[in-house]
């Protein structure tokens, strides 16, 4: 019996669908597993026109040419994201036109937040955690039996679809027995015109740079809107808990990657809420992250009521330089609109415990969603005040806002009579508007108190109608990209250059020598004079 399973997102990191291929692999012999990214390459001229960020449209030929060997095969696993549902849907009914004997499942991130949309397009659809879900159907698949009972699954025969509960989420315990990830390890990927092909180093430096990225935690405590984890926590409430494999699995598996992959000089770590983590098991992870990776690491998931600076003191030591940390906005109003946990003078809290580390780290970045149609005017100058008086050094991830389909906000929305692109729509595509500017121009800068005044007498809703200024807009972007690129640089952290440049750095040992002379040397001639914070750290 052979399994086709296919990641279809933007770039190949696929971390849960790593995962799970890899556990298929070590319960079936005869497993292929493929990448789908449409989507051009990332580069400064497309991040800058804002072109990054969904999967791109596919035509009539394309799909033939990826649907013709995924067919060969007697059952089609589909991972992928909202923003590439309508391009998913094509493929597997032409992968149904080409064999329909072949047995389709979906899974990935769409069909859980959307169940009743993606069953009409496959014979099932994987609705939670998929390994045991996956291995308990495919033993009774494979006896010929009635399988339509399988938790975690929906089935659709002949129309009539069947919904089943779910399985327990997976414990600590679990994922210590699960194989490592998928890493390097046979994988194909499609290119126009060539079909599927192996994937070289050269792919993974093309969509990845010099990083690995990956989830060490699962789950979150908190219940955002715009999130799709409010489906998960509707799903199973124990996904508000936190899950995590053992630091010595972690360890394994960057130990894996890194012996396949020596270039990587990077991990970036995607969890919600790495933060989280009890102190006890971060101290844990500093010191064997020390000893046996010692690579820099960035954490994506950060929660503002999560900041401590004792973590923040372990992690740092660790090698933790760069965070990524959500704000979304400077106006409770919003903020309570989203159910984002929040507290007078939370977010400047937050953001001044991280800037007592700044000469240790690339700057941080902080989200901000732009666009919301019930901003008022008061709103958006809320956030701007926040941003001018923030403490620096900083930079934003800047989003238009886009709607998950079934989750929190859409129906926050249609309560309102409001309507907003849905996330596979672009959600780098901000409205030029002056409001919009300036956080661009915040993001790198804060221009004399007079200037900022004056521009905020001109800051209206996007959703108003008012003069717009694209050009400008290009301008700030462009200095965003510029400024972002040389806080990077300044590290000999490439997790953002992708392609060969980096490589090249790397081949020529000029990170290492970076790294352990110019940075090391930096911070020990400022860590005499400095306050109590990080002054654990070895430093040679």
């Amino acid at each position: 019996m052979k399994i086709n399973l296919v990641c279809f997102e933007d770039g190949i990191i696929g971390v849960g669908f790593r995962k799970v291929a890899s556990f298929v692999k070590s319960i079936h012999h005869d497993v292929d597993c493929y990448f789908l990214s449409p989507t051009k390459h990332k580069t400064p001229l497309r991040i800058l026109l804002m072109k990054n960020g969904n999967p791109g449209i596919l035509d009539r030929e394309l799909i033939r040419e990826i649907a013709e060997p995924l067919a060969k095969g007697d059952i089609l696993g589909f991972s992928s994201m909202t923003s590439g549902a309508s391009q998913t849907k094509k493929i597997l009914a032409e992968v149904k036109r080409i064999n329909p004997k072949i047995y389709t499942i979906w899974g990935g991130i769409h069909p859980i937040i959307h169940p009743e949309d993606a069953i009409l397009h496959a014979d099932a659809i994987c609705t939670g955690e998929g390994e045991f879900a996956f291995e308990e159907f495919l033993t009774v698949f494979k006896e010929g039996k009635d399988f339509s009972t399988t938790k975690n699954f929906w089935f659709n025969k002949d129309g009539e679809i069947t919904r089943n509960g779910f399985l327990p989420l997976a414990t600590g315990e679990d994922m210590d027995k699960f194989p490592l990830p998928l890493y390097f390890d046979n994988e194909m990927i499609f290119k126009k015109h060539q079909r599927f092909v192996p994937i070289t180093e050269a792919d993974y430096l093309q969509y990845s740079g010099l990083a690995f990225n990956t989830v060490w935690t699962i789950g979150c405590p908190y219940h955002c809107s715009f999130c799709g984890n409010t489906v998960f926590i509707k799903n199973d409430k124990n996904y508000r808990k936190l899950r995590h494999s053992s630091v010595d699995y972690l360890i394994r598996q960057v130990k894996d990657v890194t012996r396949k992959h020596p270039h990587v000089s990077t991990v970036v770590f995607h969890d919600d809420s790495f933060m989280a983590i009890p102190k006890a098991t971060m101290q844990e992870f500093s010191e064997k992250w020390k000893n046996h990776i010692n690579l820099p690491f960035c954490v994506q998931g950060v929660i503002p009521s999560f900041v401590k600076e004792e973590k923040f003191e372990i992690l740092v030591d660790a090698g933790m330089n760069r965070i990524r940390m959500g704000i979304q906005s400077g106006s409770d109003r919003i903020l309570e609109f989203y159910k984002r946990p929040n507290k007078p003078g939370l977010i400047p809290h937050a953001a001044s415990i991280i800037a007592k580390f700044s000469d240790y780290m690339i700057p941080p970045a902080y989200d901000i969603i732009l666009d919301n149609p019930i901003e008022t005017r008061v709103d958006i100058i809320d956030t701007l005040n926040l941003l001018y008086n923030l403490s620096r050094p900083f930079t934003l991830n800047i989003f238009a806002l886009r709607v998950i389909p079934n989750s929190e906000l859409e129906r926050q929305l249609k309560e309102r009579n409001l309507s907003v692109d849905e996330v596979s729509s672009n959600y780098n595509q901000a409205t030029p508007t002056v409001g919009n500017i300036m956080v661009y121009m915040l993001a790198i800068m804060n221009p004399p108190e007079w200037l900022f005044k004056f521009l905020l007498k001109h800051v209206k809703p996007a959703r108003e109608k008012q003069s717009l200024y694209p050009i400008t807009l290009l301008f700030w972007r462009a200095c965003w990209i510029l400024s972002r690129g040389l806080s990077h640089v300044r590290f000999m952290d490439f997790s953002l250059f992708m392609g060969r440049f980096g490589w090249i750095v790397w081949r020529l040992k000029i990170i290492k020598f970076w790294q352990e002379r110019i940075n090391k040397t930096f911070q020990k001639s400022i860590i005499a004079n400095y306050k109590p914070v990080v002054q654990s750290r070895k430093l040679p």
